[in-house]
Order: C-alpha cells, then sequence, then structure tokens
C-alpha cells in the first residue's frame, strides 16, 4: 500500500497541472466557438466538420478589428460607434462600465494591480493579501474623513472573484513581493511560497492619484 500510495501521489501532482491547464483552455476555446453564428460554421461553408475552424475564426476577426481601429479612419467610426451605444440607456450603462475595467486590465500601460499587500480581513486578527487598486472617489472619500486606499480581496484558488474593500491606509502593508508572485501564492492556496527576499524594490505604499471620473453621455 505504501508503494502504491506513493506512486499514485506522484502520478496525480504531473497529471492534475495538465488537466487543469487544458479544461481552462477547452472552456476558453468553447466559449470563443459559441460566438460564431451558424452561417459561419465549416458545416455550412465547407459541409464538413473542421476542429478549431471556428476558434481560428474568431481569432483571425480580433485581429482584425485591432489592425482595422489601429489606424485615423478604424479610430473615427469606432468613436461613433461607441457615441451610438452611449444614447442606449440600459446598454450605454453595462458598456461604459465593461470597457472602462477592460482597458484598465488588459491596456499595454494598464496597472491593474498595483501592488501587492497585506490586510486584516474578514476581522481583525485574520491576514489576507490583497492587490491595491486606487483610491476611493472623491464622493466616498470625503464621507471616510481620513485617508484610504481600494483594495481587492481575491478568493481562493479562483482569484477573478473576490471583495472590493477600502482600508485606511495605514492598515495596510506592502508585501516587497510582485503582483504575479502573490496570485501564484493565492491560487495555490499558500503551497507555492514566492522566494524571500525578492529583488530589492522601494518599500511603502506608492502615491495612487484618484482615477479619472467616466465622461458624462
Amino acid at each position: 500500500m505504501r508503494f502504491f500510495k506513493r506512486y499514485f501521489v506522484t502520478g496525480l501532482l504531473i497529471w492534475i497541472p495538465l488537466i487543469a491547464t487544458f479544461w481552462v483552455l477547452a472552456m476558453l476555446v468553447e466559449t470563443l466557438e459559441g460566438l460564431v453564428p451558424a452561417f459561419l460554421s465549416p458545416q455550412a461553408l465547407f459541409g464538413m466538420h473542421i476542429p478549431g475552424f471556428q476558434f481560428v475564426l474568431v481569432l483571425g476577426v480580433i485581429l482584425l478589428t485591432g489592425v482595422l481601429c489601429a489606424n485615423f479612419i478604424g479610430r473615427a467610426l469606432l468613436d461613433r460607434w461607441e457615441r451610438l451605444l452611449g444614447r442606449i440607456p440600459l446598454v450605454r450603462s453595462i458598456y461604459n462600465a465593461v470597457k472602462q475595467v477592460s482597458d484598465t486590465m488588459f491596456a499595454p500601460n494598464g496597472q491593474a494591480f498595483r501592488e501587492a499587500v497585506l490586510v486584516q480581513y474578514p476581522r481583525q486578527g485574520l491576514w489576507t493579501i490583497g492587490f491595491l487598486t486606487g483610491v476611493p472617489c472623491d464622493e466616498v472619500a470625503g464621507m471616510l474623513g481620513e485617508d484610504h486606499v481600494s483594495v481587492y480581496v481575491p478568493t481562493t484558488p479562483n482569484p477573478t472573484s473576490g471583495f472590493f474593500l477600502m482600508l485606511p491606509r495605514a492598515d495596510v502593508r506592502v508585501l516587497e513581493m510582485s503582483v504575479e508572485a502573490a496570485l501564484k501564492h493565492i491560487i495555490s492556496m499558500g503551497v507555492v511560497a514566492p522566494a524571500y527576499p525578492p529583488p530589492p524594490t522601494q518599500m511603502g505604499l506608492p502615491a495612487v492619484e484618484p482615477a479619472e471620473a467616466p465622461p458624462q453621455s
């Protein structure tokens, strides 16, 4: 039994990361392929099933959109399209909110997570890792009455869901580990510990400028 347990666990440690990786990729491919309308499916175009055709088609459309919108004419057409969406009440609210988040998360010079920090949550005496995302808006900051920062506390092992907290700056401790190292630490539920000491970095919370208010439509 000891022999079986030893090698069975070794096999699990090899296969689990591979299976999880392919499962996530399969979900991504399936989601993207679901965006392709039926008349553009390989069955409708060629009369046969071609594995991965719809996925490649979606990637091609995304790439082509980026190329077309990178020039003056493309940007002008995009601005008109966004102004059109801005006139539709419900669509305007959803589109503007999603666009601001995506621009922050995926822009080449974006900085969605500025620093990995240590905060006490969900009560005093319990510590967790979070990410500094900015400062509260002017209205909220005025009501709080002291210097606060905005912190995102992710759940584990799925960091895409979590909690948005506004904490006093004095209660937030900056960690030397990078954002990437902190994410690995959270996803692994604390099993994968970042190397310490990390490369030299400046200590202390950075001066975070308030986010600009979205333009009023």
